[in-house]
């Protein structure tokens, strides 16, 4: 048996805590669980990142409903200085980078670099100028390699979650440059040392930048613009770079897996994508007396019920409004984007308004819009809107975050996700909520078409359809099924209810980080080696190559 890889995970944005504020959504939150799963199972992965000087926004609604964002000083006391610091050379500038180590949440080592120089362009997570992203990049990916040598960390194989990290790549090519290698060589090389996760379809997350903008800066180091270009087309995309630099790739669930070898189709010498569906981290989201109550067969609704009230104290906290227990509570959370369609619920207000009204239905609503990003925060307000002309039957809870987000999948009694497809890559929070007992009601997009049985273990909304009539099929699909099955099981039929709930904790089994990383450890970091005899609980899945 070949020696279990050290693998080093590169990463913009690290989940781990709410009291560790540099993530901005799923992408970091997965990668948080990411590294508390490698800590439970002992496995060799470290992560690389970025100290950010005011981590992500805290946004709180104003009196116009409208989202302001106020910066959110990031506190080192869970950080511990490695007195090591690395340089990169930006613009012709030595930009000098203190390496400081968090491990303070049960996760697997992490590794972050604060630029010491240029602090105007690394204070906010995904904020700044075009010119302050390649920056930003710039350290992840080339801080990041000479952060590992600093350190004396010698990694098998580099994995770049999201294309913010693929100049790590520019670095190992020019290194094996400087050493006499050619660009050609070096290369393909590198390809052997990188794997490539693709996140979102959406192409405005698959960002690019012009090769000027990298040729000024020193994004580039030994390659010329033409060799860039080889790389990562012109302009210079970033989600092809690591298409191109590494020797296999994956998407985050069956159905995005098969989206993006669509989207990438015409990329030439890309890595094969194969699909390792996202899991998350089972210790960090499942609330353990529901947990130990599907175990025993025990009272599992009366668990619910408290975590219900844990999450109805938060609510009346932020809002001064009491919910009723006994009623039919959805909850949505997510971040504010078009595609995620956040208020199509309420499109037909002859339809829904009936059920708020006549105390039949209750629904929570929760998330952040980038601060630059006014759609995404008009989407917000259009949602904190409808919680002031229907109040005490919608709520939005402001500021959304880590602690917010586990009273959410532990305390609603349905979580609703009606995304456009096929624009949805994973959407993690509805394992979350499922591992709980919370039950799904959800478009056939990304991990749901893995897992629904619906009227079982969840509701599926619409059968698929992708066109221009989406909004209207997939609206009358989730009146129909939240009038016709939905509501009618929860108020006439609670023994079927509770069954749905230990049926969806059972299926939630299958999505647990521990099963992704192990699948990350058998079908991508071993390609072509024998992989390490790893073994999980109730994970049919895994194979030896």
């Amino acid at each position: 048996m070949s020696r279990v890889p050290k693998v080093a995970y590169f990463c913009m944005e690290y989940g781990l805590s709410a009291d560790l504020p540099i993530y901005a959504g799923g992408l970091g939150v997965l990668a948080g669980d990411i590294l508390k799963t490698a800590y439970d199972t002992k496995l060799p992965l470290i992560g690389i990142g970025i100290l950010w000087e005011n981590g992500y926004t805290t946004q709180v609604i104003s009196p116009d409903n409208w989202p302001e964002d106020r910066p959110q000083k990031v506190d080192k006391k869970y950080l511990t200085d490695t007195g090591k610091q690395i340089k990169v050379t930006i613009t012709g500038h030595d930009v000098h980078c203190k390496i400081w180590l968090c491990d303070a949440f049960n996760n697997a080592p992490l590794y972050l670099l604060e630029p010491l120089d240029m602090r105007g362009s690394f204070e906010s997570l995904y904020c700044g100028s075009e010119e302050d992203r390649v920056k930003q990049e710039m350290v992840l990916g080339i801080g990041g390699v000479r952060a590992l040598k600093a350190l004396g960390i010698r990694p098998d194989l580099y994995h770049f979650n999201e294309g913010h990290a693929v100049l790590a790549g520019i670095e190992l090519i020019s290194e094996k440059m400087e050493a006499g290698m050619s660009f050609e060589e070096a290369w393909e090389k590198t390809k052997d040392e990188i794997v490539f996760t693709t996140h979102t379809p959406v192409m405005a997350g698959n960002e690019s930048h012009p090769r000027e903008l990298f040729m000024h800066l020193g994004a580039n180091r030994l390659l010329t613009s033409e060799q860039l270009a080889l790389i990562g087309g012109s302009p210079f995309n970033m989600t092809v770079a690591g298409l191109r630099l590494s020797h296999a790739a994956n998407g985050v669930s069956a159905m995005h897996a098969t989206t993006a070898r669509v989207m990438w189709q015409d990329i030439k010498d890309s890595a094969p994508i194969l699909s390792i569906t996202n899991g998350v981290h089972r210790g960090t989201w499942q609330n353990p007396d529901i947990y130990r109550a599907y175990l025993s067969k025990g009272d599992l609704w009366s668990e619910h019920q408290k975590a219900k009230l844990r999450l109805f104290e938060e609510v009346r906290r932020q809002t001064a409004l009491s919910l009723d227990p006994d009623v039919l509570t959805i909850g949505f959370a997510r971040r504010a984007a078009p595609y995620k369609r956040s208020d199509l619920i309420f499109q037909r207000p002859e339809v829904i308004e009936p059920l708020l009204n006549g105390g039949s239905l209750q629904i929570i609503f929760s998330g952040k819009a980038h601060p630059y990003d006014y759609a995404g925060k008009e989407i917000i307000s259009t949602l904190v809107k409808y919680s002031k002309t229907h109040p005490g039957r919608v709520v939005f809870l402001e500021n959304y975050n880590i602690d917010i987000a586990k009273l959410m999948v532990q305390g609603v009694d349905v979580w609703l996700n009606n995304p456009k497809r096929p624009l949805e890559a994973s959407a993690t929070s509805g394992m979350k909520a499922a591992m709980n007992g919370v039950i799904n009601f959800s478009i056939l997009d990304g991990w749901w078409p893995e897992a629904c049985r619906h009227q079982i273990n969840g509701w599926q909304i619409g059968g698929g359809y992708q066109g221009p009539e989406q909004n209207y099929y997939d609206l009358v699909s989730l009146y129909d099924v939240l009038i016709e099955e939905v509501l009618p099981t929860y108020y006439e039929r609670k023994h079927q209810w509770v069954r749905m709930m230990e049926e969806s904790i059972k299926m939630s089994e299958a999505f647990t980080a521990e099963r992704m990383l192990y699948e990350y450890y058998n079908l991508l970091y071993y390609p072509s080696l024998t992989a390490i005899n790893v073994k999980a609980k109730n994970l049919s899945v895994l194979q030896e190559v």
